[in-house]
């Protein structure tokens, strides 16, 4: 069927402007995070090193911080009420929050650390993985992260990046015949390490470390590695603490406690 100009331009007017909205944004609630409460939303994994962070300033300031991790779908209606600051474990992961979180804008986001892929093995590394090049073996089982369209995360696509990254599809193919779940969200990939009994988890260095009494840490040669950012995005109707918070979150004393997780700037 044909569609006059004038009619596609009707047709475009009256489309909703917020027409990319996800299933989890709900337009009744309202944003109000003044509350004296610097509360903060995203995916697990850097909220351990936000913590401690947090404890610092709070000590030397008196002042609140909330720093609420886990999936989206557990957080997100209590973040659209409240959230001063929501954090991105990666750049395509905030890219994809800013669809559901409408008072935070692009244009606003402060990529503020970052970490490389690395391997997480059993304790004491049973298997005697070295590097990247044992995972393609036959009978290496693996674990990965992956967000598989409903779960916003930094583990997506950062499998197929590492196994991709010399040009060799082979080394896709093998490393895919290895996979023995997706697993959605690095929380989910942590307990599926332990309950399928794997090997091996494409994952980052603040796992390993914050559960070093499970999982042992094995890098990923440089040529194999691949990189991607915590990030930050403040509401512009944030409590004013927000902001200092900040500042102090990429503060040299700050850095210094984000490095014993594995994060750096």
């Amino acid at each position: 069927m044909h569609i006059s100009p004038f009619l596609l331009f009707v047709i475009l007017i009256a489309t909703p402007a917020f027409a990319q909205q996800t299933a989890l944004y709900d337009p009744t609630i309202k944003h109000v995070p003044k509350d004296g409460i610097v509360t903060l939303y995203g995916a697990g994994g850097p909220h351990t090193a936000f913590q401690k962070v947090a404890n610092v300033w709070q000590a030397n300031t008196g002042k609140t911080v909330k720093i609420v991790a886990g999936p989206e779908a557990t957080w997100s209606k209590d973040a659209q009420a409240n959230a001063d600051i929501i954090w991105g474990t990666s750049e395509q992961s905030m890219t994809a929050f800013l669809e559901t979180y409408l008072t935070f804008a692009s244009e606003n986001v402060e990529p503020i650390y970052i970490r490389p892929t690395i391997i997480a093995v059993k304790a004491g590394n049973p298997k005697g993985i070295t590097g990247f090049e044992d995972l393609l073996k036959d009978g290496v089982k693996i674990i990965v992260t992956e967000g598989a369209g409903v779960s916003n995360n930094s583990g997506t696509g950062t499998w197929e990046d590492v196994a991709g990254r010399l040009g060799r599809l082979s080394d896709v193919v093998a490393f895919r015949r290895n996979i023995i779940t997706y697993a959605k969200g690095s929380g989910a990939a942590f307990k599926a390490f332990q309950e399928m009994d794997a090997d091996a988890w494409i994952t980052w260095p603040d796992w390993p470390i914050t559960h070093d009494d499970v999982l042992d840490q094995v890098d990923i040669a440089p040529d194999r590695t691949i990189w991607r950012d915590i990030n930050v995005v403040l509401s512009p109707d944030a409590d004013p603490e927000a902001r200092e918070f900040l500042i102090f979150l990429v503060s040299e004393e700050a850095q210094k406690i984000m490095l014993t997780e594995g994060w750096t700037r």
